[in-house]
């Protein structure tokens, strides 16, 4: 919140990937963003994201959509503000995420990801391997964040924030105006 407060989103069009229950683009909207797409994979997400839409008063300003980002992402609109909470760890393919997510965005772009530390790297080896014990077809990785900082210039933006802990990295990047 603190690097999109410093970036703006006051009357802006919110499209966030991996929305979950849409608690982060309800807060945008509630203090000032026009409208919100919230987009996830889990129908029980959306699900209660319409929900908690709706607990809100939000319900006219959010559209949700669920489904993999990559797969629908021809069919939705840019645009002001673009939000990936916790969502390149989701992708084994962080370039074409990040790429696609890019051309979606006219001013602002925020993303966490995973720091590229040893003991992050473990950390998502080993929910790796749960995953696989239980069965589940979902992995965990960890991306390089300095590719990841050079696609996201070299499209144009230049980065106004950054905040870290031990596991994320948190990162605002704004596009010049013209």
């Amino acid at each position: 919140m603190e690097g999109l407060e410093q970036a703006g989103y006051s009357d802006a069009t919110i499209l966030e990937i991996g929305s979950g229950v849409g608690h982060l683009h309800q807060t945008l909207l509630e203090q000032g963003a026009a409208s919100a797409v919230g987009i996830d994979l889990a129908s029980r997400m959306i699900e209660e994201a319409r929900r908690w839409a709706g607990e809100r008063n939000l319900s006219n300003r959010t559209d949700y959509v669920q489904g993999d980002f990559m797969e629908i992402k021809d069919s939705l609109h840019d645009a002001d503000v673009t939000v990936l909470d916790k969502v390149v760890c989701c992708y084994p393919d962080a370039d074409g995420l990040v790429h696609a997510s890019l051309s979606k965005t006219g001013r602002v772009y925020a993303l966490t990801y995973p720091r590229d530390r040893w003991y992050v790297r473990l950390m998502m080896g080993l929910a790796a391997l749960m995953m696989i014990i239980i069965r589940s077809d979902f992995r965990p990785y960890v991306h390089a964040p300095e590719r990841i900082e050079n696609w996201i210039v070299e499209s144009g933006f230049n980065k106004l924030y950054q905040n870290n802990n031990l596991v994320w990295l948190t990162q605002v990047y704004v596009k010049p105006s013209i």
